[in-house]
């Protein structure tokens, strides 16, 4: 092991790969828009301060998130001018907090903007906001027909100490290849943004496009696109894959333990694996308290080592896991299996963890941060 571990398990953070992606996503972005990187979450898991630096040296200023305290960290290392934009919704206690940290917020009740109002300009500032539509997510925001959103973001834009810059609203089904509802919802937030606009309203910062709106519709663009999982390489092989887009990040671990054990030997709780012929197991010391999903264990998942598969046997445990390596030769304690990523012409990507586990890569690569150590590749 390297010094810098702590245990024979962590994450590998491709750095190269991430400021490829970034470069590929913003020769997509159509002209007059502007790239804001979806920096939630750690960056999906793979890192807020490093993936930072990153986007810095592509030019990008304008920055995403969803928690206060993300902004928080964020503006401990960020340039004073980057934009940060909150995408969950604000509320009244925070407005001071808001303040501190410049936060740009969604605006979707008068109340909420008056409150925010009266602090800009008790402390003779400017704070930016956009109003957010719900066009078709049913999640945040004023419904897009209510008789009151043009009314009430129009008010809420001539408050003092407000800048409206535009409206917001995000799509559910853009990664599907059947783009009705998409479209729909453009038509939706269109009509609401134009009308905003007709008013003498600022809407030139508008956003509606997620990761795929922004690899592939660029009529969707307007402002502000928001590209958050394509920068680490989501979205291959499906409709709406970007070509070229690279995977980010890697989970790594090495064999703790090799075990020859006889046929019909149980392993791991509820003896729920079973050989079924004389095998060697191999023990990798990370689990589901890591961020790994319980159900990868059992024979649904598998590893890679030395050039090999191997399967996944029985229950993932909290801090460790076991795989059936009988076929791979020349198999010892210490070698390097790769549970997410690339090893010679074999890979294995978050989605398939996903896919077998009834759940999305980003649910996986989000909660990683839990404790494994992390590597970064420049």
């Amino acid at each position: 092991m390297e010094k810098w571990m702590n245990r024979p398990a962590w994450v590998e953070i491709d750095l190269r790969a991430f400021d490829h992606n970034v470069k590929l996503i913003k020769a997509r972005i159509a002209p007059g828009a502007r790239m804001m990187a979806v920096v939630k979450a750690d960056c999906y898991g793979h890192n807020m301060r490093e993936c930072y630096k990153v986007l810095k040296e592509n030019g990008v200023t304008d920055f995403g998130i969803a928690a206060i305290s993300e902004a928080q960290e964020l503006r401990s290392y960020c340039e004073p001018t980057d934009r940060i934009v909150m995408f969950s919704l604000p509320s009244v206690p925070f407005v001071e907090t808001i303040c501190d940290l410049n936060i740009v917020t969604l605006i979707q009740n008068l109340e909420y903007a008056k409150a925010l109002s009266d602090e800009a300009v008790k402390r003779g500032i400017t704070m930016e906001v956009m109003g957010v539509v719900d066009t078709g997510m049913g999640r945040i925001g004023y419904q897009w027909d209510d008789p009151v959103v043009v009314d009430e973001l129009y008010e809420a834009s001539t408050y003092p100490g407000l800048h409206m810059i535009g409206i917001f609203s995000h799509l559910s089904c853009e990664d599907f290849e059947d783009k009705y509802w998409s479209d729909l919802q453009h038509e939706r937030f269109e009509k609401v943004r134009s009308a905003l606009e007709a008013r003498g309203a600022d809407m030139s910062l508008s956003s509606l496009a997620n990761s795929p709106a922004t690899s592939h519709r660029p009529q969707l663009h307007y402002g502000l696109v928001r590209p958050g999982g394509s920068m680490f390489g989501r979205y291959q092989n499906c409709c709406v894959e970007l070509p070229g887009i690279e995977p980010v990040l890697s989970v790594k671990a090495n064999i703790v333990q090799l075990k020859d054990v006889p046929d019909n030997f149980s392993i791991s709780y509820e003896r729920s694996g079973r050989t079924s012929r004389p095998s060697r197991i191999a023990t990798l010391a990370l689990g589901f308290a890591d961020g790994l999903i319980r159900a990868w264990g059992r024979g649904n998942g598998r590893v890679i080592v030395n050039g090999h598969f191997a399967p996944t046997i029985g229950n993932m445990c909290m801090d460790q896991f076991m795989v059936d390596v009988t076929d791979v030769p020349d198999v010892k304690v210490g070698d390097e299996c790769v549970i997410i990523g690339r090893q010679g012409g074999l890979e294995i990507r978050c989605e398939d963890m996903g896919n077998a586990c009834g759940t999305l890569g980003n649910e996986i690569t989000c909660a990683l941060t839990a404790r494994l150590p992390y590597k970064f590749i420049r």
